[in-house]
């Protein structure tokens, strides 16, 4: 029996990032497992206004989510890993949960990137809020050389 049958890989070209690829790849490649890649745009940081200036930076902020999509399409294909892309906009925490429960994956690879204290007790910890929101395993990977 194969423990993970359908694994959704989140991607946002980070060192954390790519390596949660390149972990997310070979466990996938191994385990014949069907592949997902996510790319969110994180849209709580930039202005919810109309105005032309909140307008163009999401336009950039979506390009270069898609872009990176890409690159990680590119990437797993190079490891032998045939993946479907998706793209969203929205709270990653949000779009990450659902997306999972939409593909009903089993498993999610996630890169992790340190905080120090002040920016954790600043924007709370948002993989605990990842883990009450989703009923699979959650693989988080950390790149070394991004340890505090």
């Amino acid at each position: 029996m194969i423990p993970f049958k359908r694994i959704l890989l989140c991607y946002d070209g980070t060192p954390e990032g790519r390596r949660a690829l390149r972990s997310g790849a070979a466990l996938a490649h191994q385990l014949g497992a069907e592949t997902h890649l996510l790319s969110v745009v994180d849209s709580s940081w930039w202005s919810s206004g109309y105005d032309v200036l909140s307008s163009m930076a999401f336009e950039i902020d979506e390009q270069a989510a898609r872009n990176v999509l890409s690159d990680g399409i590119e990437r797993l294909s190079a490891c032998g890993v045939n993946a479907t892309g998706h793209f969203c906009v929205g709270d990653p925490v949000d779009r990450i949960a659902t997306m999972a429960d939409k593909l009903r994956a089993d498993l999610i690879v996630i890169g992790h990137h340190h905080l120090g204290p002040f920016a954790r007790w600043w924007t709370g910890e948002r993989h605990a809020q990842l883990l009450d929101r989703v009923g699979c395993g959650i693989l988080f990977e950390v790149s070394p050389d991004s340890t505090p």
